[in-house]
């Protein structure tokens, strides 16, 4: 009788049987200072309460691509931005991040085409390696993915061009996606987008717009909206609006690409969560530059609006953007008005390789954060502002009656 071939170790359990010190899976062999090498290919030590925060939360990156090299080489040659090999598929499974959103901006009169042909690359990625990955389409997935080990992927793009009739957006409901961003950096039918130079807020369309996702129960996102187009947004929904993948303006002066004060403080009061990102440009405006500065844009919302409102969404895909070939970062940065800003680097220290949230996480407890607060951050404040955005309105309404 032949031996039946053994499942591979998924992400959840690689964790536990390092932290356990088993010795199948990968060593975590304590040291002097009470900290461990959970890693065997990286010389990077962390301690017990980081792993075991991380082991027991869910941790969502509300901006997070696979791998931007592949998503940039596709836009060029057609090819598929799904195609990882062995060792990027364990760099996603050992991140401790159990789920990804790869939401990309397509742009223009061919978006429509563009986002259908995308929905179906990650179909099938899902599909091809269904006992690593699965998709997020309703709050249960959440907790599937977290007890089987999986790595979940939740569908959802940085603009809404590809609704070009309020029909477009019971369809792609239909296809999986839960989370639109209403416009990119640009003005779109729908409203303003963060470097225009007017903003003329969201347009009539851009109100059936919100009105329609919030009856699907679809999130709508505005990080990357225009000031007046963002205060708009939290006006016309009736359900939490998010801000993936944003930064403090109190902390970066002028940058179109932070939230105001008034921004973040009217998406709390819609039960919003905001999701601060590790863009060097967004997070500080000068050099140094690191990850403590990170840590306070977090500080900032919970000072502002109250811990429940913030989250993460790095914008970067495992190794971050300064890994990229020098010819694709200049062309990547060149997409963008000056008023971003970029310098040399992009990423920040700590936040620049497939283990980020094991030092964002260290960092945090520096801070004084508590185990809860930290994994609420991680990705509990997410997944409560989603099973809200989520629930059909009508049903919702029903409850309430």
């Amino acid at each position: 009788m032949a031996h039946k071939a053994k499942k591979p170790f998924n992400r959840r359990q690689i964790i536990k049987a390092a932290c356990a010190g088993l010795g199948t899976a990968v060593a975590a062999p304590f040291l002097n200072d009470g900290r461990f090498k959970l890693f065997a290919s990286s010389t990077d030590t962390y301690s017990a309460k980081t792993i075991d925060i991380i082991n027991s939360s869910l941790v969502i990156d509300m901006l997070s691509s696979l791998n931007d090299l592949k998503v940039i080489k596709a836009g060029e040659n057609g090819s598929n931005p799904y195609k990882l090999n062995k060792a990027e598929m364990d760099d996603i499974r050992t991140s401790g991040i159990n789920v990804y959103f790869p939401s990309h901006a397509f742009i223009g009169p061919n978006s429509r085409e563009q986002v259908l042909t995308h929905i179906g690359q990650l179909n099938g990625f899902v599909a091809e390696h269904h006992e690593d990955f699965a998709r997020i389409t309703d709050i249960q997935d959440f907790d599937e993915v977290y007890k089987s080990g999986r790595t979940g992927i939740l569908y959802g793009f940085q603009n809404s061009d590809h609704f070009q009739t309020l029909d477009d957006i019971d369809l792609f409901y239909g296809l999986g996606q839960r989370v639109s961003q209403l416009t990119y950096n640009s003005r779109n039918l729908i409203g303003t987008g963060a470097t225009d130079r007017a903003d003329g807020g969201l347009s009539d369309y851009g109100i059936h717009v919100v009105e329609r996702m919030d009856k699907l129960g679809m999130a709508v996102d505005v990080s990357h909206c225009g000031d007046n187009t963002t205060l708009d947004a939290f006006v016309a929904s009736k359900k939490p609006v998010l801000i993936t993948h944003s930064n403090c303006r109190a902390l970066v002066p002028g940058h179109v690409r932070c939230k105001t004060d008034e921004a973040i403080q009217s998406m709390a009061k819609t039960g919003g969560v905001m999701g601060i990102t590790g863009v060097r440009n967004f997070v500080r405006d000068k050099e140094p530059t690191t990850l403590d500065h990170f840590i306070d844009h977090i500080d900032h919302v919970v000072k502002l609006v109250g811990i429940e409102h913030v989250g993460i969404g790095t914008d970067a895909d495992p190794y971050g953007y300064d890994a990229l070939p020098k010819h694709y970062l200049n062309m990547l940065k060149s997409h963008y008005k000056g008023t971003y800003g970029f310098r040399d680097k992009i990423d920040i220290e700590g936040l620049d390789h497939p283990k980020k949230i094991y030092d964002l996480t260290e960092a945090l407890l520096q801070r004084q954060y508590s185990a809860d607060h930290v994994a609420a951050i991680l990705g509990g404040n997410f997944k409560r502002a989603l099973s809200d955005i989520w629930q059909p309105y009508n049903e919702k309404a029903e409850k309430l009656s």
